[in-house]
């Protein structure tokens, strides 16, 4: 389906306006209380949000046997490992950069698009995506500098890397024949209520009883990522899956950083010097040669 298609454009420029807001709600989101809770308060307000809207459309919680294991899947790849590991990567890196880095998710959803669906890779393709690593290089080079404590930046790369992988795994499982086979939101609903009863195990192993923050921007935060940012977008962005393919889905990580990237500017003081404009200008060059190229 061409991107020019109303069904494809204008999902596109909403998740992408969304979520690029998201990586600075999400950075206030882990102040005073853990992040596996603050990750548990958010799925649970998206899981009822979840159930209202099958609900209004008339739908019924309910996906063939043969769905139970991608729906499992996505509850863990999606609503479990990437947000533990985005939530916990921002402690370490600002936000813009935690989206850039997320922006090469077209990389491993190319490699595993190839490996389980069989689509090509382009030289092209491997060449943009080499351009848009040194770019992002660049930009953890920046963050090396300023951090002060190199641990704490290493640990967020990987965590960044590690949620980037997850989240692929999810788009994949996503544009499989077996996940197409199924309702689409009741599948996407019911891993949701997966990811978020593995989430709450996780944050009382981890962190025992709630912790609740009083402030007035941390309980509109939680709205705004539980309802905008996840039962808004997350039906958008799958259904851009089926219609582009997860390759060309992957576009929305080209535009998303750059509002992020704005918004750090303006709320956490990031820097632009020499390192940092290269490294950005690098970065969505690449990520746009790789996606054209692999077309």
């Amino acid at each position: 389906m061409p991107f020019s298609d109303p069904r494809v454009f204008a999902p596109f420029i909403l998740v992408a306006l969304i979520w690029g807001s998201t990586w600075l709600v999400i950075k206030d989101q882990i102040s005073d209380v853990p992040p596996s809770w603050s990750i548990a308060y958010r799925f649970m307000l998206a899981c009822v949000a979840m159930l209202v809207l099958l609900a209004v459309r008339g739908e019924k919680l309910r996906v063939s046997r043969a769905g139970i294991p991608v729906v499992i899947l996505i509850g863990l790849s999606q609503f479990v490992l990437n947000f533990h590991f985005v939530y916990r990567a921002e402690l370490a890196l600002t936000s813009g950069i935690v989206a850039l880095f997320f922006a090469l998710i077209m990389i491993p959803n190319s490699i595993f698009a190839w490996f389980v669906l069989r689509e090509r890779v382009s030289w092209g393709f491997v060449a943009g995506s080499a351009v848009a690593i040194v770019g992002v290089s660049l930009l953890l080079v920046h963050e090396y500098r300023a951090a002060g404590v190199r641990e704490g930046v290493t640990l967020g790369v990987v965590l960044a890397a590690l949620a980037t992988m997850s989240a692929s795994v999810a788009n994949i499982t996503q544009a499989t024949d077996r996940a197409h086979a199924q309702p689409f939101l009741p599948m996407l609903a019911l891993a949701m209520i997966v990811g978020t009863a593995i989430n709450v195990v996780i944050a009382l192993v981890l962190d025992g009883p709630p912790v609740w923050d009083p402030r007035p921007t941390y309980l509109m935060g939680i709205a705004y990522l539980g309802i905008v940012g996840s039962v808004v977008t997350f039906p958008l962005y799958f259904t851009l899956i089926r219609h582009m393919g997860a390759g060309r889905a992957a576009y929305v990580g080209v535009a998303t950083p750059i509002l992020a990237m704005l918004l750090s500017t303006m709320f956490e003081g990031f820097g632009w010097t020499i390192i940092t404009v290269c490294g950005a200008a690098l970065a969505f060059v690449g990520l746009i040669i790789a996606l054209k190229a692999r077309r």
